[in-house]
């Protein structure tokens, strides 16, 4: 989630473009007050529409996000997906799990989705599956060894969407006393646009979304 509507781009223009996004159900309605109220990191609506848009017009059947917190994504992603198709999302918290399965069922999703529990650096090795969309938005620190991981598993033409590379705008301005998530975030940026297998790009939607096409 982005730290204040205008981290990124100027409060006129995020207004407006906010005003511009139509209510969420009342689902998703939940789960965002949800995310609010007990500090839980979700993706923007606006970065979750482009989920569910990217995985609609990629045609993507199989889909591996890394980093499931409540579920808010994989909902737009399976439904961008639509029946038949598998969303396989890795999360390490227990009651994190316990509240996205909920939500899921409440979906009616859950018939597309699988859950892996483990730490994602850990689970990522033993998936022997080919997919068509890799969505990353878990651990800062952990960006550069997620899509080493995950790019040979993703097909040719397979897109990648990675969250929070903006940072709150604070990639963009060094600082003596900056964590460790965000020097790891601009180090990742730099990789992530001149990677040899990848076309990408980093947009100022949402966070900072990096957008990408194994090539």
């Amino acid at each position: 989630m982005k730290a204040r509507l205008d981290a990124i781009i100027q409060r006129e223009q995020a207004e407006y473009l906010d005003q511009l996004l139509t209510d969420a159900d009342p689902l998703l309605a939940e789960m965002e007050k949800d995310a609010a109220e007990n500090n839980v990191p979700i993706a923007d609506r606006e970065v979750a529409k482009f989920l569910a848009i990217t995985a609609r017009v990629s045609a993507a059947r199989k889909a591996l996000e890394i980093g499931m917190a409540i579920g808010y994504s994989v909902v737009h992603l399976a439904r961008g997906m639509g029946s038949g198709s598998l969303v396989v999302t890795i999360e390490p918290d227990e009651e994190r799990i316990r509240r996205a399965s909920d939500y899921l069922n409440r979906a009616n999703l859950m018939d597309g989705v699988r859950i892996e529990r483990g730490k994602a650096l850990e689970v990522m090795p033993r998936l022997n599956e080919t997919y068509d969309l890799l969505f990353i938005d878990a651990v800062k620190e952990e960006y550069k060894r997620y899509l080493d991981l995950g790019l040979p598993k993703l097909r040719t033409g397979g897109v990648v969407i990675v969250d929070n590379l903006l940072w709150g705008g604070r990639v963009a301005k060094p600082s003596p006393d900056e964590d460790s998530s965000t020097v790891a975030l601009r180090e990742f940026n730099q990789y992530f646009i001149s990677h040899p297998q990848l076309r990408a790009e980093v947009l100022s939607v949402g966070d900072g979304l990096g957008y990408a096409v194994k090539i």
